[in-house]
């Protein structure tokens, strides 16, 4: 997996990921503890907000930053959006009101609306050899969960030292190493598609991915992904606090069994999918996380709750990680960036009907309910990946073009293959799948 490392620009890319990851989690403790500065006993509710307003500016940003990015030079578009990030980061240690928190959370993860989706998309002009391609993302799989390891452990060693204002200067620090390693590298430049409408480029990438059988399959998976992924975030510190009676130690092993166990299916992904096709390791790791989640209604023991989490999360990368392989295949260059930007927003959309489930049903109807009903929502989105997502995933369809002259020169380049025939990928020329 790591040979993938030998390509310098990618090796760059991939350590500017790794840092700002590092910085965000840094981010992520200090901000707590800056809410609890600010609202005491009333911090989670501040916290919760403000993970609604991340959710919100990531579903409602990502396509229409993506519409007016996509004419601007990619490398100099990720360095102003890193600088916009540490911009806000810098400001956050002088916060004294909670609305202040707000505004700066949404500006930040507004550019994080714009930076991710046109990261990854960059990633497939980097490796256009598919199996190279797989390795980054298990790569990239791996990094989220090293950073959720290693972020609050060096965020507890810093607090020995300094106060918790100065943990935003290693997000700043972060953001601002990652501009510098992007510009240390030459970018593919971005293939320009014909001139569109705003309204056109804002919603293009959402209809090629819902037009796209395979990527609606990856949503109905993303919800199982969601399900499962909230119950982990919302409610480990209530189960193992509130059910057990342990302490924050053992909340903390608790979160990384579950990281352990996405680290392990990360390095096992590039074999298994050499071997096996997408759909069924997809809907393999969706249908572990509905077992896992059913099964957390019935967890005797904290051993036990550890290892359900390390399957949880097995199954939550198994599940999620070779989404990027659907999205490259599934868009033409200049329409890739949209319909990374579709899958960001369209992902978090499930997250942003998941998370408060997970919550609000945990208080009110008690945990073993809220695992069952979470769980069912999870089978839910396995049985539309079933549905929506045909087990013949041909992307060699023979259709015609009544509405093309014969010369055109899309049926003169396809002529010569036993009729018309082609990788199928959905465009202006072929606008509906269910009548190619």
């Amino acid at each position: 997996m790591l040979s993938v490392l030998k390509n310098r620009t990618y090796r760059h890319l991939f350590a500017a990921q790794v840092i700002a990851l590092v910085g965000t989690g840094l981010m992520t403790v200090a901000l707590g503890l800056l809410a609890y500065d600010l609202a005491g006993a009333n911090a989670g509710a501040v916290l919760g907000t403000a993970l609604a307003i991340k959710m919100l500016a990531y579903v409602g940003v990502a396509p229409v930053a993506q519409a007016f990015a996509d004419r601007l030079p990619r490398r100099s578009l990720l360095v102003a959006l890193d600088l916009v990030r540490a911009s806000v980061a810098l400001c956050l240690p002088f916060v004294s009101e909670i609305w202040q928190i707000y505004l700066l959370i949404f500006v930040l993860q507004a550019a994080s609306a714009g930076f991710t989706p046109a990261f990854q998309a960059t990633i497939p002009d980097i490796l256009p050899d598919e199996d190279e391609y797989t390795k980054a993302l298990s790569l990239s799989r791996l990094a989220y969960d090293l950073e959720s390891l290693i972020s609050p452990m060096l965020a507890a060693a810093l607090l020995t030292v300094i106060s918790f204002h100065n943990l935003f200067a290693g997000t700043v620090l972060g953001f601002l190493v990652s501009a510098a390693l992007v510009v240390s590298v030459r970018l593919p430049t971005t293939v320009p598609g014909p001139r569109r409408g705003i309204w056109d480029r804002t919603t293009r990438g959402t209809r090629i991915y819902l037009a796209t059988p395979r990527l609606r399959g990856l949503l109905a998976i993303s919800l199982a992904v969601a399900a499962a992924g909230s119950m982990v975030i919302v409610n480990t510190v209530v189960i193992v606090k509130a059910r057990f009676g342990l302490g924050e130690s053992e909340v903390a092993w608790a979160l990384a069994a579950f990281g352990g166990g996405s680290m392990v299916a990360a390095f096992a992904l590039p074999r298994l999918l050499d071997k096996i096709a997408d759909r069924p390791v997809m809907i393999a790791g969706a249908t572990m996380l509905v077992v896992g989640t059913a099964a957390g209604a019935m967890i005797p023991t904290y051993a036990v709750l550890v290892v359900i989490w390390f399957v949880v999360g097995f199954g939550y990368s198994v599940a999620q990680t070779p989404s990027g392989r659907l999205l490259r295949r599934s868009a033409h260059p200049e329409d890739r960036p949209a319909v990374f930007a579709a899958q960001f927003a369209l992902s978090h959309a499930c997250w942003l009907i998941c998370y408060p489930l997970a919550g609000r049903f945990g208080a009110a109807f008690g945990l073993q309910s809220t695992f069952i009903i979470m769980s069912l929502i999870g089978l839910v989105g396995v049985g539309l990946a079933l549905w929506l997502w045909p087990a013949r995933d041909s992307s060699d369809i023979a259709h015609d073009h009544p509405d093309l002259p014969p010369d055109h020169p899309h049926l003169r380049e396809h002529a010569d293959r036993g009729g018309h025939r082609h990788p199928m990928i959905v465009d202006d020329l072929h606008r509906d799948w269910a009548r190619i």
